[in-house]
């Protein structure tokens, strides 16, 4: 059962952002994922695309790959567990670098779950 769920849906621009409120006493555990895909052009010999994470503006997690698939898409992923304090808001933001390939979705997801 999901309890909580945010989400922020940037679509081709290269940041997403989104606060997680603060609840008030309660210490909360969140699944969060954050989502690029990428559009990779036919023509182009070298490119790469490039994920960070960042939680409370401090960088999380970060990834640079050549991208994949000239003349299709190519993407990364990550997903992690985010435990989010009491009375506390949790801020957290995706940034995506391309060279030679553009962003065509990003997306980053909380959910809260029942265990």
């Amino acid at each position: 059962m999901i309890l909580e769920y945010w989400k922020y849906d940037a679509g081709t621009e290269s940041v997403a952002s989104l606060v997680i409120p603060a609840a008030l006493g309660r210490q909360r555990t969140f699944d969060l994922d954050a989502t690029l895909l990428v559009s990779v052009p036919a023509e182009v010999v070298e490119s790469s695309h490039e994920l960070t994470v960042e939680v409370d503006g401090k960088r999380l997690w970060t990834r640079r790959i050549p991208s994949h698939n000239p003349g299709e898409t190519d993407g990364l992923e990550y997903h992690c567990r985010l435990a989010v304090e009491a009375d506390a808001d949790c801020r957290v933001r995706a940034k995506a670098t391309c060279k030679g390939s553009r962003v065509l979705s990003l997306v980053l997801e909380a959910r809260e779950t029942a265990y």
